[in-house]
């Protein structure tokens, strides 16, 4: 079993406490089916490092399909045999707001193994991401007690009920930017509606999820209901979108893997999707905006947070010609507020990228901008622990209109910024992307906001703030941002259908 910190009761304060309760970690890299750790049927293994040190942290097993095929029966058999699917909502109810006091307990562990896997600061995970986790299970836990089936209106003598129902077997393949956070976006709507899961998590970030699994026994979930089996996205993620037992399959991650999983459904059982993909998000600062200043250390935020391994940064920021030299001079001065530091520090603003392969692929992104633009902020890529997965926040001005990373993902802490003289131009160059996952505008003018605001493509526009979310709202995108929601009661949808019961009685 994956070893719990020795005191619960005091946080980690300093980089010398994290890293002393990180080395009091034992992290197990096994698969969980069937309600227990298991080795992988593949007998594979890949060594885990911590992105910040380079230090191996677990040995990860990697499943294959004969594992999937595994999760998948035991997921069938739980589902069909109906303890959870045919449960009361209030018995769900409890076994979920369980599972979110357990993760509560030890949230400085799942703090530590999202930071360990992929680098994000310990001052992010331990107050937003795992408490968060934990939140979100309990609004899911609340909420499906409190949603009703219809009886609608039908001929005289007949009665009909309208039921939401499970889906079955749901896939779940997560990104590694928000290991369990963006799980638990998937895994509790999807548990809360009755359903039985198989998780695929990134190879580059999977122990956090993986311990969800283990302790979810724990709260009373039946076993074969809550299934994780990491691995390579080419043989798990393939074999889950391939799998005809699998009903439904929750993504997270690229356009390009998104586009083939359609493929994958059509070409096997036409098991539903919902899709997160990519996004190139838009931040549109209006000359009339109240607080330049104050949309500048929020654009900061909005690109820089995480160290801009966000799927809705707002990345593209377009500023209104008359305060533009004034706002790129503000967000100078805001960027210093995001340099990169060791994870385990909790004075650390952000950590490191994902993996030094990502770092050299940002990289040369900035390079690029170098040769063709004007980098005013950072562009350096700092020695830290002796790594070189850090890079500094960097702000690019004076791209050509087509330069290619104005449309491409770079996944990392590069703004790029971009002066118009024309709200028309700015809607246009707003909207001028494949993607429409999110976008942010900033005006004093309420006429102005709800006048842009309807015209930017993008499933959740900020105004004078940037990429707003909260359990109550969905969350996705149009275009090639994907399909279907996350967050919300709304999210439930995803997971459940209606079915109808008609009673003829007279």
């Amino acid at each position: 079993m994956t070893a719990t910190l020795t005191d619960t009761t005091t946080r980690p304060a300093t980089l010398a406490e994290w890293q002393a309760a990180a080395a009091a970690l034992t992290i197990d890299g096994r698969p969980v089916i069937n309600g227990q750790r298991v080795d992988a049927r593949s007998g594979q293994t890949h060594p885990k490092t911590n992105p910040a040190t380079g230090e191996v942290i677990s040995q990860l097993h990697l499943g294959d399909g004969s594992d999937v095929d595994a999760a998948v029966a035991s997921a069938r058999a739980a589902f069909d045999g109906g303890e959870w699917s045919r449960a009361s909502a209030t018995h769900r109810r409890e076994v979920l707001l369980r599972l979110a006091e357990l993760i509560e307990a030890r949230s400085d562990e799942f703090a530590l193994l999202d930071t360990l896997d992929m680098g994000k600061p310990i001052g992010e995970s331990s107050t937003i991401d795992a408490p968060g986790a934990a939140a979100l299970f309990r609004f899911y836990g609340e909420a499906i007690e409190k949603l009703s089936d219809e009886i609608p209106v039908t001929p005289a003598g007949s009665t009909a009920l309208v039921t939401r129902e499970p889906l079955g077997v749901i896939g779940v393949i997560v990104p590694w930017n928000y290991p369990l956070e963006i799980a638990t976006w998937k895994i509790a709507p999807a548990l809360a509606a009755g359903n039985a899961l198989v998780v695929k998590p990134p190879v580059e970030a999977s122990h956090s999820v993986l311990l969800l699994a283990e302790i979810a026994a724990e709260a009373g979930l039946p076993a074969g209901i809550l299934n994780v089996v990491p691995g390579r996205g080419s043989v798990v993620g393939t074999a889950l979108g391939r799998h005809m037992e699998v009903d439904m399959l929750g993504f997270t991650g690229s356009t390009e893997v998104a586009k083939q999983l359609q493929v994958y459904a059509g070409e096997s059982n036409m098991k539903r999707l919902a899709l997160e993909a990519g996004g190139k998000s838009a931040n549109v600062i209006f000359a009339d905006t109240d607080d330049l200043s104050a949309a500048a250390q929020k654009a900061a935020f909005g690109i820089f947070y995480n160290q801009g391994e966000v799927c809705s940064a707002t990345s593209r920021i377009f500023v209104e010609r008359p305060v533009y030299e004034e706002f790129v001079h503000l967000l100078e001065d805001a960027a210093e507020n995001f340099q990169p530091g060791d994870p385990l520090d909790p004075d650390s603003a952000i950590g490191c990228l994902v993996s030094e392969k990502h770092a050299d692929e940002v990289w040369e992104c900035i390079e690029r901008a170098r040769a063709d633009g004007t980098i005013v902020q950072g562009g350096n890529r700092p020695a830290i622990n002796g790594r070189r997965t850090f890079v500094e926040p960097t702000i690019v001005t004076d791209l050509p209109a087509d330069h290619r990373l104005h449309s491409h993902e770079i996944f990392g802490p590069v703004a790029l910024v971009t002066p118009f003289d024309t709200e028309e131009e700015a809607i246009s160059k707003a909207n001028e992307t494949p993607y429409g996952l999110a976008a942010a505008l900033w005006t004093g003018s309420m006429a102005r906001a709800h006048r842009v605001s309807a015209r930017l493509v993008a499933g959740t526009v900020s105004v004078n703030t940037v990429d707003a979310l909260g359990f109550t709202t969905p969350f996705g995108g149009f275009k090639q941002s994907g399909f279907g929601r996350d967050l919300s009661v709304h999210a439930l949808e995803n997971y459940s259908d209606f079915k109808t019961t008609w009673l003829q009685w007279g």
